[in-house]
């Protein structure tokens, strides 16, 4: 919802400031849908990143109830207690680790529990570990090794990103400040010089050179996502 209405207001604006025209709105609503969905987006990848960092805890959680001699089933279970604890009710984590329980309580396997999981997030980190898990199940693997091998390698991935995230973090808020400054020199432009303005509304030339503008302006912002965006 605030991602629509944030859609919603970027277009209304767009469109008065450079068309002085809400009408205009209509045509730019295509604008306005691709914000909503890169927002949309982004908010995956935001909510990705957390339940990383909660699926390493409950690994690390994991391989100490194995360690302590807990079987797969009754780990699993008691790691859904152990993140009761350390997140809030609402956290994916808890949430996923208390269904699993529920799975096993209806006599499911572990292997299925875990293959259920990985199918439902669709998080690369779940799906590797899945594998590995259910082929070293197979053949008689140690699973506690397993586990800490995964967990290292989903550590070392989450250290990579967060060091990248922390080096864009400036340029992240520089480009979201450029990204303002252009209408708000076009509203300051309104509003101070009414009359200068006025030429470029209401007229076939005035639309033209209006519209290359925001075709320049919204260019310029997806370069600058391009730039600013890097995958892990």
């Amino acid at each position: 919802m605030l991602a629509a209405a944030e859609s919603i207001f970027l277009v209304s604006v767009t469109a008065y400031l450079f068309y002085a025209d809400l009408w205009a709105a209509v045509l730019l609503a295509p604008l306005g849908i691709y914000y909503y969905r890169r927002k949309k987006r982004e908010s995956i990848r935001k909510k990705q990143r957390e339940f990383r960092g909660q699926f390493r805890d409950a690994l690390e959680t994991l391989a100490s109830a194995l360690n302590v001699g807990y079987s797969m089933e009754n780990a699993v279970k008691e790691v859904g207690r152990e993140m009761q604890v350390m997140y809030p009710a609402k956290a994916l984590i808890v949430r996923e680790f208390i269904y699993m329980s529920r799975q096993l309580n209806i006599n499911m396997t572990a292997e299925q529990v875990w293959k259920e999981l990985a199918r439902r997030t669709q998080l690369e980190e779940v799906q590797s570990f899945v594998t590995v898990f259910t082929l070293a199940k197979r053949n008689g693997g140690d699973s506690i090794a397993i586990i800490r091998s995964a967990m290292r390698q989903i550590g070392d991935k989450m250290d990579v990103e967060r060091e990248i995230n922390t080096i864009l973090s400036a340029k992240k808020l520089e480009f979201k400040v450029m990204c303002v400054i252009p209408l708000g020199i076009v509203a300051y432009m309104r509003v101070s010089f009414p009359e200068f303005m006025g030429v470029l509304y209401g007229n076939a030339a005035g639309i033209f050179f209006m519209s290359l503008c925001l075709l320049v302006y919204l260019t310029a912002i997806r370069l600058g996502q391009k730039i600013i965006t890097i995958e892990v």
